[in-house]
């Protein structure tokens, strides 16, 4: 069972819906789900979201990012990128820990770096 400071840390704090579009700029802490489509760039202290059937176009910059939707652009993660089943990544990737989970697909240029992966 997760700790009540653990579920506080969870909690999504802003989600875009199946069906909605935006466009600009997002800067969030904590974790955001996105699950309607999204083009712009996004920053943020905390864990990054992309649902399944979400389409993202963006420049991502996030302490962690998980991928089941799909995703066009860069991404700068400081802990962990994992690209879930239904997942798809194509662009760039910088980060020290890379999961890609069996039918995830990336398709572009990964540089692993050493970072906080070892704090997580």
């Amino acid at each position: 069972m997760l700790s009540k400071k653990k579920q506080d840390n969870d909690e999504i704090k802003a989600f875009l819906g199946k069906g909605t579009e935006f466009e600009g700029k997002l800067v969030f802490s904590g974790s955001v789900r996105l699950d309607g489509r999204f083009k712009g760039d996004i920053m943020g202290g905390g864990t990054l979201v992309i649902g399944e059937g979400a389409h993202i176009e963006a420049t991502i910059s996030v302490d962690n990012l998980l991928v089941g939707g799909e995703l066009h652009g860069s991404a700068e993660a400081k802990k962990r990128v994992e690209i879930f089943t239904t997942g798809k990544f194509f662009g760039t990737i910088t980060t020290p820990v890379f999961v890609i989970q069996d039918g995830g697909v990336f398709e572009g240029d990964c540089r692993m770096v050493k970072g906080q992966a070892k704090e997580a």
